[in-house]
C-alpha cells in the first residue's frame, strides 16, 4: 500500500480551492497572491490540441510574473465596462502529483468551468480541461504557483474570456 503525504494533499487542495475562489469572485489580487513572486511566475491557456500539435498559439499566454501583473491591470482598470460581465463557477480535482525537487512540486488537476452572464441568467459550460501546474514550496512552508497551463478539452469557446480559467 502506498503511503501519502496528507499535510501535503491538503496544502495543494487548498491552493486549488484559493485560485478557484479568487477567480469566482473576481479577485484578481488574490488570483495573483497565489502565484509565485519569482519572475519566471506564468499563468497559459491553451487548447490541448495545440499543445498535442506542438502549437504555442493560446487563449491567454502570461509567461512571466510581470504579464501577471499586466492581467490584473487589465481586468481591474482598463477593461472595465467594456465588455459583457459574467460570473464563473469553477470544479477542480487534484489528480496526481509528485515532488520534482525538496522545493518544487507538479501536479495534475482536472476542471470544469461554468459562465453565466450577468444580463442573460443562463448558465453554461465554458471550459474544462486540465491544468498542468509547477508549484513551489516557498519560505514559512507556502505553496505557490510558478506556472499554471490550463490545457482546454474545449477547442472553440462560446465566448472570449477576459477572466483566467
Amino acid at each position: 500500500m502506498m503511503q501519502t503525504d496528507t499535510t501535503l494533499e491538503s496544502a495543494l487542495d487548498a491552493l486549488l480551492m484559493a485560485d478557484a475562489s479568487a477567480l469566482d469572485s473576481k479577485d484578481m489580487m488574490g488570483w495573483l497572491a497565489n502565484y509565485s513572486e519569482e519572475d519566471e511566475a506564468s499563468y497559459i491557456c491553451r487548447a490541448a490540441e495545440n499543445s498535442e500539435n506542438g502549437l504555442a498559439l493560446g487563449f491567454m499566454y502570461d509567461d512571466c510574473r510581470s504579464r501577471l501583473e499586466d492581467r490584473v491591470t487589465f481586468v481591474n482598470d482598463i477593461w472595465v465596462g467594456t465588455f459583457q460581465d459574467y460570473r464563473t463557477r469553477h470544479f477542480v480535482q487534484r489528480v496526481a502529483y509528485q515532488r520534482a525537487d525538496a522545493s518544487t512540486i507538479s501536479m495534475r488537476s482536472n476542471f470544469s468551468l461554468f459562465m453565466t452572464p450577468t444580463d442573460s441568467g443562463i448558465t453554461q459550460v465554458l471550459a474544462a480541461g486540465q491544468y498542468l501546474d509547477t508549484i513551489r514550496l516557498e519560505k514559512a512552508g507556502a505553496l505557490k504557483l510558478l506556472s499554471r497551463r490550463a490545457e482546454l478539452d474545449t477547442s472553440v469557446l462560446p465566448r472570449y474570456l477576459v477572466y483566467p480559467i
